[in-house]
């Protein structure tokens, strides 16, 4: 099995973070003294999926197929390690991640994104390869703190177990304003094929496309921002392996996004690698 380095409870300040640049600037909120760990029991994962459900399930109106009322549970969890951010004063939990490694992951029977992708093209990667999923922050704590915070565990995680990329499924909203059903992440996608698309061994298919009329979608005349996570995760050296797939349950477009460390723009690696030579 594997065996993950331990990993450390820090306490940080929510406006002080390396990863400044992984998202748009905005007003600067009050600081928040934050808390980040990786949940130690039950309970705590608990937390995260009462969090989880609020936001996926209250704001975004995604029909969850749960055991447990009012929590965002399913098959994954249980093999998933699950990153939290705590408002340190209150004690309670404002974002998280949950982190599916490649050990876990063939006890799981696979990545959740294979339910979404055909991977094969992935094969040779799975073994150095982590599946980050499930990330959301709490309404009142979007200003980017509590994502920044997010990250920089995940770096710290990265390069202690000597992992190599991760990938996931980045949602787009099927709604935008002014736009028809669909046609903003089919913008986005149009837009994205051209600027940040991998190359051609590492690209994937959805098992559930986009509807067929919107394959057409021009994306010139009108640009369509992404989510600002996505945006965060290509300044990084993300790449986009191919067209989305159609999640109807959560009613979202999940774009497939794969983050080699290979790929990081010099000051990420940095960040990402510092240390690993001492």
């Amino acid at each position: 099995m594997d065996v993950l380095d331990p990993i450390r409870t820090k306490a940080l300040d929510a406006t002080q973070s390396t990863l400044s640049t992984l998202l748009p600037p905005r007003p600067a909120p009050q600081p928040v003294r934050l808390e980040v760990r990786w949940a130690r029991h039950l309970d705590e994962v608990r937390q995260v999926q009462r969090l989880r459900h609020m936001v996926f399930a209250g704001e975004m109106g995604a029909v969850l197929q749960t055991p447990l009322a009012g929590h965002d549970v399913d098959a994954f969890d249980e093999f998933c390690e699950h990153l939290m951010v705590c408002d340190a004063e209150r004690g309670v939990v404002i974002g998280t991640y949950r982190l599916l490694t490649p050990a876990q992951a063939r006890r799981a029977g696979g990545l959740y994104s294979d339910q979404e992708f055909d991977l094969a093209p992935l094969a040779a990667w799975r073994p150095r390869m982590v599946e980050l999923g499930r990330s959301c922050v709490h309404a009142s704590h979007r200003q980017g703190g509590v994502i920044l915070a997010l990250w920089g565990a995940l770096a710290e995680f990265m390069q202690r177990n000597r992992l190599e990329a991760m990938v996931g499924c980045a949602s787009i909203p099927m709604q935008y304003p002014g736009l028809a059903h669909g046609e903003g992440p089919a913008r986005v996608w149009q837009q994205l094929r051209r600027t940040h698309l991998a190359e051609p061994a590492l690209q994937v298919r959805p098992r559930v496309a986009l509807p067929e009329q919107l394959a057409s979608v021009s994306a010139i005349g009108l640009d369509v921002e992404p989510p600002a996570l996505i945006q965060g995760y290509l300044r990084a050296g993300a790449k986009v392996l191919g067209a989305p797939a159609w999640d109807s349950d959560f009613n979202t477009a999940d774009l497939p996004i794969m983050m080699r460390m290979q790929d990081l723009p010099a000051r990420y690696q940095r960040m990402f690698l510092r240390g690993s030579r001492a």
